[in-house]
């Protein structure tokens, strides 16, 4: 472990046992950002999956972290709270985009700790055979489904005018994969219909990686999970003209409350990209909340159209207290 990563998990387990943090988190809620969890630990620990992926042994050790320091409580809790604080801070878990892993190996867990979350669906993906762009391309290029596709798909890259870098051939199994992370996150770039094409590309998964709405019901049944929409497409908003827009954001909103009970009165911006234009559309949809990316405790007097939230990666996952500290910053803006 590194100087750095120790002071800062140290200087977050003080602040969170402290009477000056305990004070300043006191009425305040935290809002967790995560994606995906998988069955191997060891897959999540790799770059290019850490950001968006956690590992089912990781998400057991942070969620109990998290019961022994916080009230873990529905994001409503929070968001619109009907209670007198309590002595110990909220936090509140949401999932964004609506991975079958959701369901298959994050709910488990959830189940065991009693654990409420939220999860936020790109609705064109629920039930269907879409992908999202970010795992076909990756696992694609990581050689996971063989090295024809993965060739197949260079070529397709180099016609974009998207070589790949040098490294991504490095034998060294953390820098190429630290080298597909950069060059995923350089793909956002491209408009959404040539990041499906790329995706169309890739071989076909012999499961859908969404949820489908009979499981999105059976979680809702449980009483533990709540849904919310991450837009139709998932689409980035403040690339859309006003119409197309104001269609992406209906069309998630109407799956949402036609697939389910009790539909969150919360917005979730996909990739967490909204600006003024974005936000008053999302409130002329009747949407008086939505989600963020960027970090922050919230205190509700901040813009509720624009609500920070801490991601949570493997890293984070497996040292919680490296949350603590992110905390402690967020608590000072």
């Amino acid at each position: 472990m590194g100087i750095m990563q120790l002071f800062k998990q140290t200087s977050g387990w003080l602040y969170l046992n402290s009477p000056v943090g305990r004070n300043q988190l006191h009425g305040a809620g935290v809002i967790l950002m995560l994606h995906r969890v998988l069955a191997n630990d060891r897959a999540a620990d790799l770059p290019h999956r850490n950001e968006l992926c956690i590992g089912t042994k990781a998400f057991d050790h942070f969620l109990e972290w998290l019961n022994r320091h916080f009230d873990c409580v529905p994001l409503m809790d929070i968001l619109q709270p009907t209670q007198q604080p309590s002595p110990r801070p909220k936090v509140a878990l949401t999932f964004d985009d609506g991975w079958r892993d959701n369901a298959l190996h994050a709910f488990p867990v959830l189940l065991k700790h009693q654990v409420p979350a939220s999860i936020f669906l790109s609705s064109d993906f629920i039930g269907s055979r879409q992908r999202f762009w970010w795992e076909s391309i990756g696992e694609t290029l990581w050689g996971s489904h063989g090295e024809a596709p993965r060739m197949h798909l260079i070529d397709c890259l180099q016609q974009l005018g998207r070589p790949l870098p040098v490294l991504l051939d490095d034998v060294d199994v953390q820098r190429r994969s630290l080298a597909l992370l950069r060059f995923l996150q350089s793909l956002k770039t491209l408009p959404p219909p040539e990041l499906s094409r790329l995706a169309d590309e890739c071989p076909a998964e012999s499961m859908p990686q969404a949820l489908d709405w009979q499981q999105v019901r059976e979680l809702e049944n449980s009483g533990l999970v709540r849904f919310g929409p991450h837009g139709a497409s998932h689409a980035i908003l403040t690339g859309l003209d006003d119409c197309t827009l104001g269609q992406e954001i209906r069309r998630s909103r109407d799956a949402l409350l036609n697939g389910c009970k009790r539909p969150l009165p919360v917005y979730c911006y996909p990739n967490g990209d909204n600006d003024a234009r974005v936000r008053q559309q999302v409130a002329d949809h009747d949407f008086p909340f939505a989600l963020g990316t960027a970090a922050g405790i919230y205190r509700g007097n901040a813009d509720p159209l624009a609500v920070p939230r801490f991601g949570v990666s493997q890293r984070v996952a497996r040292n919680p207290q490296l949350l603590s500290w992110r905390i402690y910053r967020g608590a000072r803006a």
